[in-house]
């Protein structure tokens, strides 16, 4: 798979940031990511939700990727979450660890409102 990985960013309040990424999230399509993410951690945006939509798959490379995305979220004070991922995927999360420190959730509302404050 070569296809090259987009994202769009969405910015629904001064609070929250969606990362919206279209594509294999490969060592190029993390580092997509990963320059979007970083322009808007250095903006002052420090909770990120990366829908998963229409993501299929994340190899090792990608996910290490979201670990350091998810250690700058961190050191921040910061809150991470991803929405609408593929059974897969979602498993490969839990296995790697990254749902130990980022929420996953099945749709997009909850997410933004656990990263709002709203919930728990």
């Amino acid at each position: 798979m070569s296809e090259r990985l987009t994202v769009t960013v969405e910015r629904p309040d001064q609070i929250v940031a969606i990362l919206r990424p279209d594509g294999y999230i490969n060592a190029s399509g993390g580092e997509e990511i990963a320059k979007e993410a970083y322009a808007l951690l250095g903006g002052g945006v420090v909770n990120l939700l990366l829908d998963l939509e229409r993501t299929r798959i994340v190899n090792s490379i990608g996910i290490s990727i979201l670990i350091e995305i998810l250690e700058k979220v961190l050191d921040q004070k910061g809150k991470l979450a991803f929405c609408r991922l593929t059974p897969t995927i979602e498993k490969t999360f839990q296995i790697m660890g990254l749902a130990q420190y980022a929420r996953l959730f099945p749709a997009v509302d909850p997410a933004l409102a656990w990263l709002r404050g709203e919930t728990e």
